[in-house]
């Protein structure tokens, strides 16, 4: 995962640095609000990234003369108690019923959706790892 956390860095840094020119440039507050959303969105990704590459190291798929056999399907396994895909799914669902209904079930939806995240980015080793 480190080539993608990399990637997902300078695309951080390309929406920081475009960002704050544009800011500093322009009085447009859609642009400068879309590209600092841009901005958070890929540093999110590019911190669970390195997150998950210094928690479980480098990956097969890292090398150039692995096989497709060393692979498997180690990471990225829930198990069927694992609470966190429903709860997601629930509080995603009462944000969008929010943006039609009110910023109270917005919010509300937001309470939601935070625990399932959270269930999704700590969740467990599995018991073979």
């Amino acid at each position: 995962m480190r080539a993608e956390a990399w990637l997902f860095t300078g695309v951080a840094v390309f929406f920081a640095l475009t960002g704050g020119i544009y800011a500093a440039l322009s009085d447009d507050p859609a642009g400068i609000s879309a590209l600092m959303v841009s901005l958070l969105m890929s540093a999110l990704v590019a911190a669970f990234m390195w997150r998950q590459f210094s928690r479980d190291g480098r990956r097969p798929e890292d090398e150039g003369t692995a096989e497709v056999a060393e692979g498997g399907d180690r990471r990225f396994f829930f198990p069927a108690r694992s609470y966190a895909p429903v709860v997601s799914a629930v509080g995603a669902a009462l944000i969008g019923l929010g943006v039609v209904q009110g910023l109270w079930l917005t919010l509300i939806g937001f309470g939601v959706l935070a625990p399932g995240v959270f269930g999704f980015v700590f969740r467990p080793r599995p018991a073979d790892s």
